[in-house]
């Protein structure tokens, strides 16, 4: 009796996250690592010792992600398909985007950035369309579209990498370096998290308000474009001529793009709260108060975690380059304002149990010191970071 009691317990127990692995699981892994062998073996003459170490660093971390969040798979096989088969179509000439027609309309990097750009919007107002028609089919379109602009996103930096490099060796870089490139990169993450949130709680509601940051940034990038000619890919000034950008800027990225999330499901939850406080009914998909609040919370703890390490890596790298890893210049500033506001907010909710309306109006405006802290530094203040003015 004891025996099969034994047993009985041993079979509810939850078991070890290895041995849950399946075959596909363990196919995903050997997949990734084929990849990153054979794009060190392709790029090796492009690559120095850090950027080996970066490139099979990320190996574990990105299967992982895989293993936890099966979309994630088929995402980096469409990113990585439409990136190779542009590469392939390069071949070793730049000039092909303005005659192939793959190139020309789809794949060249301003090409693919360019669908990104009309797909978050569409699918923004596709977002607050299903939400207010009830329309679970809707709803399923906007996050295909969702999907669609990430991977054309991403796919877009990818390929103008490579663009970089196709016009030569001593302008290519990794696409993080000047506001058009990084507001692209905070457009992606924001929305890979923003999707994983949206699989995790199984609602679409919130995908309306949270690609209203998506497409604001989207504006920025068309003006900026348009306007500035940023789209241009120019070589990489001295100071930025470092292993540490590649690392730093990601990291600065994720920690942006959560922070964004949780100021946008703070607007939404404003919202749901005003409509219950005078007794109006509230649309039935938006999640209650509470699974909000548990989402604004998530989000903030993960994008203090990233710009934590942003941080420390950002002054490790000012030691590098400029002998020392604090200067008080204004961006290292506002980014330690940023810090403190979301220690702030952190501790707050840990220690002292603040929710509600409160932490929800402090999640939105911290976005707006966060977006200074990003943005209005590089347009009003000068320091030794003003290489990224407008």
């Amino acid at each position: 009796m004891a025996a099969t009691e034994q047993e009985m317990f041993n079979s509810m127990a939850p078991r070890p996250f290895m041995k849950k692995l399946g075959v596909f699981d363990w196919v995903w892994a050997a997949l990734f690592l084929a990849a990153t062998v054979f794009v060190q073996q392709m790029y090796a003459d492009l690559m120095d010792g850090y950027e080996v170490g970066i490139l099979f660093g990320s190996l574990p971390v990105l299967v992982f992600i895989g293993w936890r969040w099966k979309p994630f798979r088929q995402f980096s096989v469409a990113v990585a398909l439409i990136s190779l088969f542009a590469v392939w179509l390069y071949g070793a000439e730049l000039k092909l985007q303005e005659t192939n027609f793959f190139l020309k309309f789809m794949l060249s990097s301003q090409s693919a950035i360019m669908w990104m750009s009309a797909l978050y919007v569409l699918a923004t107002a596709t977002y607050f369309f299903a939400l207010f028609i009830h329309s679970e089919f809707t709803g399923k379109v906007a996050s295909i579209m969702t999907w669609s602009a990430t991977v054309m996103g991403l796919a877009g930096l990818m390929i103008r990498w490579r663009e970089s490099y196709l016009m030569g060796a001593d302008i290519g870089h990794i696409p993080v370096s000047n506001l058009y490139e990084v507001f692209i990169l905070f457009s992606v993450i924001t929305a890979l998290i923003y999707l994983y949130y949206e699989g995790r709680y199984k609602t679409r509601a919130l995908g309306g308000f949270v690609l209203l940051v998506i497409s604001a940034a989207v504006a920025f990038l068309l003006w900026y474009s348009f306007d500035r000619q940023a789209h241009e890919i120019q070589p990489l000034i001295p100071a930025l001529q470092s292993y540490w950008m590649k690392i730093h800027v990601p990291a600065n990225f994720i920690g942006y793009g959560a922070f964004s999330i949780a100021a946008m499901v703070g607007v939404a939850y404003l919202f749901q709260s005003a409509r219950k406080s005078t007794g109006e009914s509230t649309p039935e998909e938006i999640p209650a108060l509470k699974v909000l609040d548990d989402i604004m919370y998530k989000s903030i703890a993960l994008g203090f975690a990233f710009f934590t390490i942003a941080t420390v890596l950002g002054a490790m790298w000012a030691a590098e380059a400029w002998g020392g890893y604090w200067s008080w210049d204004p961006k290292e500033t506002w980014a330690l304002i940023v810090w403190l506001n979301y220690a702030a907010w952190l501790h707050l909710r840990l220690t002292k149990g603040w929710h509600g309306n409160v932490m929800a109006w402090w999640a939105v405006i911290g976005l707006f010191v966060t977006l200074f802290a990003f943005v209005g530094v590089n347009m009003f203040l000068t320091g030794l970071h003003s290489y990224g003015s407008l």
